[in-house]
């Protein structure tokens, strides 16, 4: 692992494998904070009071099972490898949200949203048409994409924090989309803080492009899954 003050690492959020290696990295660099984008600030308070080695005690602390997110047995070990650590809880709340996609990111944020070029502003686009399985009507894509920007800058921020807080180094625990270092959280890092030393990974499943936005990818097998585009086809 290089040093780094920020350690962002992507995942799909259902696939173990990303799990596994996001838990070994943390354990690796022993971050003084971990930041989840799955956690509110309330859950995160709430799994500080707890032994983060009881997944169970994890589990039902953050009220884990009606959050929407994955088994928890998945994210257990990334708890578990940084028991000192401060947790910290960077969800969006869904209010912040919808008025991003009325009125962009940058009017709801408190952090710094990068700017887009046209070609980055397309790629973010195409990128929500294929995860809704296309089903979005065009005039839905931009607000979409702002709801996206909205979270970056804010995991960026909520992230800052807790450097700040700490010292460092922190890692966030994100999609893989969040990642990225053109669009996405590191992007919104280094437009706020240049000084400091960013390092992010990409999960992908499948193949990755050449030229994928990340300081490291690591590729997996594509987890067994319900077709998500079954839905739409119905």
């Amino acid at each position: 692992m290089p040093g780094a003050d920020i350690f962002v690492l992507g995942e799909v959020h259902d696939n173990p494998t990303h799990h596994a290696t996001q838990a070994g990295i943390v354990a690796q660099v022993q971050p003084l904070a971990l930041v989840f984008e799955m956690l509110t600030p309330a859950q995160a308070a709430a799994a500080m009071t707890v032994d983060r080695t009881d997944a169970a005690a994890v589990a039902t602390a953050t009220g884990w099972a009606d959050s929407g997110w994955p088994d928890f047995a998945m994210y257990a070990p990334i708890f578990a490898a940084a028991p000192g650590a401060t947790i910290v809880g960077a969800a969006v709340p869904r209010d912040d949200m919808l008025r991003a996609m009325k009125e962009g990111a940058a009017a709801v944020s408190t952090s710094p949203v990068p700017p887009l070029t046209d070609a980055q502003l397309a790629v973010l686009s195409q990128e929500q048409a294929e995860a809704h399985c296309g089903a979005l009507p065009p005039e839905m894509l931009p607000g979409m994409v702002e709801a996206q920007r909205l979270r970056d800058a804010d995991f960026a921020g909520a992230t800052l924090s807790a450097f700040d807080a700490t010292g460092g180094p922190v890692v966030l625990i994100t999609g893989t989309g969040h990642a990225r270092t053109d669009v996405g959280v590191p992007a919104a890092l280094r437009l706020a803080r240049p000084d400091l030393k960013v390092w992010s990974l990409g999960q992908i499943e499948g193949a990755a492009e050449a030229d994928a936005p990340f300081d490291a990818v690591a590729v997996t097998g594509v987890t067994d899954r319900p077709d998500p585009c079954a839905t739409f086809t119905q």
